[in-house]
């Protein structure tokens, strides 16, 4: 070094008197983490470099951050569910900067939510998060045996917010499927146009789908190959049972000796049904429950099966802040592979 601190260039020019560089060894994992994100990317090979990026983005945000696995805190239940329901039992939660500060703190790779949500935290938290728009919506202020949510954000809107993705539910086996089924398929023509990625939420419901079979084994693997074939490069689905709703699909489960024992199984199950695992299948947390260890469970069930990660609503936000910080990160651990 010259005086002063500077390197001495000239020395370094001089092979008699430079000395060799030292390796740059990359942190524990990160190579082959790199690589597990170059792989999914590879699947979607028909998307342009700004849907891929952004792809990325949630992949690469986070603590789980090259590992292929995802937790996103979704909050589009207080128009799903309504206000008193969904966060009078946390009451910060009726605030949305909670939930960007929770998603950001928990180390989460994205937020999730409806227009509203997002617009009212978008600028202030710029840059901090990845954000997700929720681009339909529906209320529960009438009966409504066979949904259909209404369009309430667009892709003019999440590109407007910074957002990296759409969401849209789809609920097969509601009478007005076909229906939802046109108006993704046009949502995500024009999101993957803009280079933005698209997430489904896909719920089986409808008046010829029991409430047992709305998580059935058999019709949720059915929902995420849907979904999968309207053209998302992230799935969301509910958690299966090991009830077969269909007398048809329980004799090609039985005849082939489907697995569908264990819920690691059913993850395995519902992950090749999206075309042999390479798309990204994200289970849902359902309502919430009191027992975090059972939450944990499915997680570690969900990690087994191959599923990549979780998204967390109602049992995560329904809590005061440290305890849903705690579940996050307890959460994300076992996904890491820093915890069992």
């Amino acid at each position: 070094m010259k005086k002063g601190g500077s390197p001495d260039y000239t020395a370094a020019m001089n092979p008699e008197t430079a000395t060799a560089p030292k390796p740059v060894t990359p942190p524990a994992g990160s190579r082959r983490a790199t690589e597990r994100v170059r792989e999914i990317l590879s699947w979607y090979g028909s998307d342009n470099p700004g849907t891929k990026s952004n792809i990325a983005r949630l992949l690469n945000h986070g603590t789980l951050a090259g590992t292929g696995k995802l937790v996103i805190l979704p909050v589009d239940q207080g128009f799903e569910h309504g206000p008193a329901r969904s966060f009078a039992s946390n009451p910060a939660a009726y605030d949305p900067r909670f939930h960007f500060e929770l998603a950001i703190e928990a180390g989460c790779n994205a937020y999730a939510a409806p227009l509203g949500f997002l617009e009212a935290g978008a600028s202030e938290f710029a840059g901090e998060i990845p954000l997700i728009l929720k681009a339909n919506n529906h209320d529960v202020l009438h009966d409504e045996k066979d949904p259909l949510s209404a369009v309430t954000g667009s892709v003019h809107e999440a590109l407007r917010l910074g957002c990296c993705a759409i969401g849209f539910t789809i609920y097969p086996g509601s009478a007005a499927a076909t229906k939802m089924y046109e108006q993704v398929q046009k949502i995500a023509e024009e999101a993957k146009k803009n280079g933005l990625a698209v997430v489904i939420w896909s719920y089986p419901r409808g008046s010829d789908i029991s409430k047992a079979g709305e998580t059935a084994i058999d019709v949720v693997a059915y929902a995420a190959h849907i979904a999968a074939q309207l053209g998302a490069h992230i799935i969301k689905v509910k958690i299966p049972s090991d009830h077969i709703e269909q007398e048809e699909a329980r004799k090609a489960y039985e005849k082939n000796a489907i697995p569908i024992g264990s819920l690691a199984e059913r993850v395995r199950h519902v992950v090749q049904g999206t075309f042999d695992g390479r798309r990204i299948v994200i289970f849902s947390g359902g309502a919430k429950k009191d027992n975090d260890e059972e939450i944990l469970n499915e997680a570690r069930a969900i990690r087994d099966g191959g599923g990549f990660g979780s998204i967390i609503g109602r049992n995560s936000f329904q809590r005061k802040k440290p305890e849903a910080l705690k579940l996050l990160r307890n959460i994300i651990a076992i996904y890491s592979g820093t915890a069992r």
